[in-house]
C-alpha cells in the first residue's frame, strides 16, 4: 500500500514544503493539496517548490476541477512541472466543491467532468485535443505523463470514474462504504472494457494517532462536515431513501443547517456539530498505531491501493512520524 500526505496550502508555503519533505522522509510517496485559490495560496506554485525539495514525492491536487482553470492551462502546468521534474504528478479532479461554490459558481456536470478528464490528460502527454471546439496540441510536450484520478461519492459519478478515469479517490475511509464503491468502480470498468484493475484506488480521511479519543473526534469532525457537503447533494438528487445511494452514507446529515466555506477542512469547524462520533470514527483513522494498522489492512484487503492522510489538526507531525515509524512499515509486510 501506498501513503499520501494530504495538506492545505496555507502560508508559508515553506512550512508546506517542510511537512512534505518530513513526510516523504518517513515512506510517504504521493503529496496532495487542497485547491481552492480564494480560500488557500496556489498550489500549483507550492508544488513546483516540493517538487525541488523531494527526490521521488508526487504531487498533485485533491481535487482541482474543469472549471477554475481553462483545460490547457491545467494541462501545461502539469506538463512544465512534469518536465521539470520528471513525470511526479498526478491529476485528481472532481465536480468542485468549495473551489466554485467560494467563487459564486455552481459545481461543475458529471458531463463537462467526463470530458476534461480525457483533454487534461491528453494535452498533458502531448496529444491533440478538443478544447471549446478547436483543435489544440502542446509541441513542446516530450514523454509526458499524467495520471488523472477521480474523486467520486454517487452512483453517476462512480460510473464515470471507472469508464474514464486512471484512479479512484474515495474521500472517507468506512469500510463498507469503501467496499460498495470499489465495487461499484471496477462493474463500471468492466462494462466500459477496461481492467478493472487498471483503476488506482484512493481512500483519503484524517488520521489521528493517539490514546486520547475524545480529542482525536474533536480534532478530525470537520471532515464529516466536508463529506456532508456532497451527501447533501447526493440526497438533493437522490431523495432521503434511494436505493441508488446507501443510507450508510447519506442517514447522517438530517440534522445538517448549511456550511460555511470559511472553516472549511479547519479543526473546530462550527459548521460539524451534525457529525456524530459513530461518523467520525467510521470515516477517519483513529487510535493508537494498533487502530491504524488494523484498519488500513482491512482496507488493503478491499483493494485499496494507497491512503492519503487528511493532516488538518494539531499533530501534524507526530503524525506522519508516528505513520513512517510503526504503521507504514506494518503495511509493507
Amino acid at each position: 500500500m501506498d501513503f499520501g500526505l494530504v495538506l492545505q496550502t496555507d502560508p508559508p508555503a515553506s512550512a508546506v514544503v517542510g511537512l512534505m519533505r518530513r513526510a516523504e522522509r518517513n515512506g510517504f510517496r504521493y503529496g496532495w493539496t487542497f485547491d481552492s485559490a480564494v480560500l488557500w495560496q496556489e498550489p500549483f506554485v507550492v508544488y513546483s517548490q516540493i517538487l525541488e525539495h523531494t527526490r521521488k514525492m508526487h504531487v498533485g491536487p485533491m481535487v482541482t476541477n474543469p472549471g477554475t482553470r481553462t483545460w490547457e492551462v491545467t494541462a501545461s502546468t502539469f506538463a512544465t512541472l512534469n518536465d521539470m521534474f520528471g513525470n511526479r504528478t498526478v491529476c485528481g479532479i472532481g465536480r468542485g466543491d468549495s473551489a466554485m461554490r467560494v467563487a459564486g459558481r455552481k459545481p461543475n456536470t458529471l458531463a463537462r467532468l467526463g470530458e476534461a478528464i480525457g483533454v487534461i490528460r491528453d494535452l498533458a502527454e502531448g496529444r491533440e485535443a478538443v478544447v471549446d471546439g478547436q483543435p489544440v496540441r502542446i509541441p513542446w510536450v516530450r514523454d509526458g505523463k499524467l495520471p488523472v484520478w477521480m474523486a467520486a461519492y454517487g452512483p453517476k459519478a462512480l460510473a464515470l470514474a471507472g469508464q474514464k478515469a486512471d484512479g479512484f479517490i474515495l474521500q472517507l475511509a468506512d469500510l463498507y462504504l469503501t467496499e460498495w464503491m470499489v465495487k461499484a468502480v471496477r462493474e463500471a470498468a468492466a462494462e466500459a472494457g477496461r481492467d478493472p484493475d487498471d483503476v488506482t484506488i484512493c481512500v483519503a480521511a484524517p488520521a489521528y494517532v493517539g490514546d486520547d479519543l475524545g480529542h482525536a473526534r474533536d480534532q478530525c469532525r470537520w471532515f464529516g462536515g466536508m463529506v456532508g457537503n456532497h451527501v447533501a447533494d447526493l440526497v438533493s438528487r437522490y431523495g432521503e431513501h434511494s436505493d441508488m445511494v446507501p443510507e450508510a452514507l447519506t442517514a447522517y446529515i438530517k440534522e445538517r443547517q448549511g456550511y460555511d466555506y470559511s472553516h472549511h477542512g479547519r479543526a473546530g469547524n462550527p459548521s460539524t456539530d451534525f457529525v456524530p462520533d459513530e461518523i467520525v470514527d467510521r470515516f477517519c483513522l483513529l487510535g493508537p498505531p494498533s487502530a491504524h494498522i488494523e484498519k488500513l489492512r482491512a482496507l488493503r484487503d478491499l483493494g485499496v491501493d494507497q491512503f492519503a492522510v487528511y493532516n488538518m489538526h494539531d499533530a501534524k507531525e507526530a503524525t506522519i512520524d508516528a505513520y513512517g515509524a510503526e504503521i507504514i512499515p506494518a503495511l509493507d509486510r
